[in-house]
């Protein structure tokens, strides 16, 4: 039996709310405070990746802990793991990482990215910096974890990559699992498409802990007894409804709103997307070797969506709320308390299953040479042992650490086995060469082959959408 892409779930008044976000944030404010003036071409890849998959490791993980270790510090910094030598030449990782140790050859390690001290150390600002390439603006000092996702911020690279490319002809172009950070009221900002409209918003696709088999678009989902037919009629009914809304407010939002609504019905109406999103035609033992859980098949899911030719697909960790007491954090990569065990018993061996999984699957598939796969995270943990809010050293547990974080590259020409960047003897700070969330974001764009980042206002000015940061072209061979 196949599992359905969209549960029929939703009622009357729900289904006629098709959006990632909703009316209430459709404020679109004047963009004058973007750069103006023409865009300067940036630098491309040769041979342009198709696709792109972010992971994104939510919480904060431990770069330290994992693949940035330093066994010759203290130990109140080195902590409790050893490390592994692993299948390329520049990399170690984490003895609790073996699966992945086997597929070093075909990643790179950066490290010693930092946010230079422009970020607050709140989770909120980590996101937004690290997913748009942006610093925080005075709002998130002001606000912190208050702060929301605003219709003016910076957009996602995803949503830049999304608007920039071609759309894809029956399936979305930015595509985000198994969740949207964080709970309300605290939704992360930096992974909406922000000033550039909503119609590059993610296509947001729910998974969970209990049927991680199912996955579920939850604004769009048809009820029950809804055909093709019927949608089409509901389609005309919502195109009426915009019309008059349209009558009272021309604004660019409502333009995009309607427009995210007439790609969604879009994606209802075909008949190709099932076989798209249908995760159970997969092998058992492929479905066991990525881990039978929400996280791992997510990672199976986005390399359907790269197989279909999707081209951003964005893997948010989904936290365990089991975990909760366990690491004095939301369930994910935030380990406040209990660092090391939260790691070795539930977080690493996880991440090792499903990770190591998705590379030796795209690689055997011939995918990897044309996808450019990122795992990344909102923030490191701080070096040094003892986080006071959970009882310091005691409490074994590693607090935010916004001075220092590692990337892991893989695919789209990237040489494996290699590291860029440097960090100290403690892993604190970078060495000799600072690397900024920027220009992370600018090697996604030259992999992508996007040099291009001219936009344009609703009134017609020229901006750039990411001045700032240059693109790793060493990683590449």
């Amino acid at each position: 039996m196949h599992t359905p892409l969209f549960r029929p779930s939703m009622d009357r008044r729900a289904f006629l709310t098709a959006s990632t976000i909703g009316l209430a944030s459709l404020g679109f404010k004047d963009a004058s405070r973007a750069t103006t003036g023409s865009s300067v071409a940036a630098p491309t890849l040769a041979k342009p990746a198709k696709s792109t998959v972010l992971f994104f490791l939510c919480g904060g993980s431990s770069h330290i802990d994992m693949w940035d270790m330093k066994p010759n510090a203290p130990l109140e910094y080195r902590g409790e793991f050893k490390p592994m030598r692993t299948t390329g030449d520049d990399i170690m990782l984490c003895e609790h990482l073996p699966l992945l140790s086997k597929q070093a050859h075909r990643f790179a390690m950066v490290h010693g990215v930092t946010d230079g001290g422009r970020a607050t150390g709140d989770h909120h600002a980590g996101y937004y910096y690290n997913l748009t390439g942006h610093a925080p603006d005075p709002t998130f000092k002001q606000q912190g974890n208050d702060r929301r996702p605003y219709p003016e911020d910076w957009p996602y690279m995803g949503s830049v990559v999304a608007m920039k490319r071609p759309q894809h002809p029956s399936l979305p172009s930015l595509i985000t699992l198994p969740h949207k950070p964080s709970k309300l009221p605290f939704t992360r900002p930096g992974q909406f498409a922000g000033r550039i409209g909503m119609e590059f918003d993610p296509f947001i696709l729910n998974g969970s802990f209990d049927e991680p088999l199912n996955f579920a678009a939850p604004t769009i989902s048809m009820s029950g007894g809804m055909s093709s037919a019927r949608m089409q009629d509901r389609k005309s009914l919502l195109g009426a409804m915009n019309d008059a809304r349209r009558d009272l407010d021309h604004e660019m939002a409502i333009q995009n709103y309607a427009k995210q609504q007439e790609r969604a019905f879009d994606l209802l109406s075909s008949s190709s997307t099932t076989n798209a999103f249908d995760i159970q035609s997969e092998s058992m033992a492929l479905r066991e070797r990525y881990g039978q859980d929400v996280n791992g098949m997510s990672l199976l899911m986005a390399r359907r969506m790269v197989e279909a030719g999707v081209p951003f697909v964005t893997v948010f960790w989904k936290e365990d709320e089991s975990l909760h007491k366990k690491c004095k954090s939301a369930g994910g990569w935030d380990t406040h308390g209990n660092n090391f065990n939260c790691l070795r018993e539930n977080l690493l061996p996880q991440f090792d299953r499903c990770f190591s999984a998705f590379l030796e699957d795209l690689s055997s598939r011939g995918l990897l040479d044309e996808t450019l796969v990122l795992v990344t995270s909102e923030m490191g943990r701080m070096p040094k042992v003892g986080d006071r809010r959970s009882g310091g050293v005691g409490g074994a547990g590693r607090d935010h650490w916004t001075a220092c974080m590692s990337v892991l590259m893989a695919g789209a020409g990237i040489q494996g086995g290699r590291a860029v960047g440097e960090t100290d003897a403690r892993a604190e700070y970078p060495k000799d060469r600072p690397i900024y969330p920027e220009d992370i974001t600018k090697t996604v764009y030259y992999a992508m082959g996007i040099d291009n980042l001219e936009a344009h206002d609703r009134l017609g000015r020229a901006y750039n959408l990411l001045d700032e940061g240059k693109p790793l072209t060493e990683l590449f061979g």
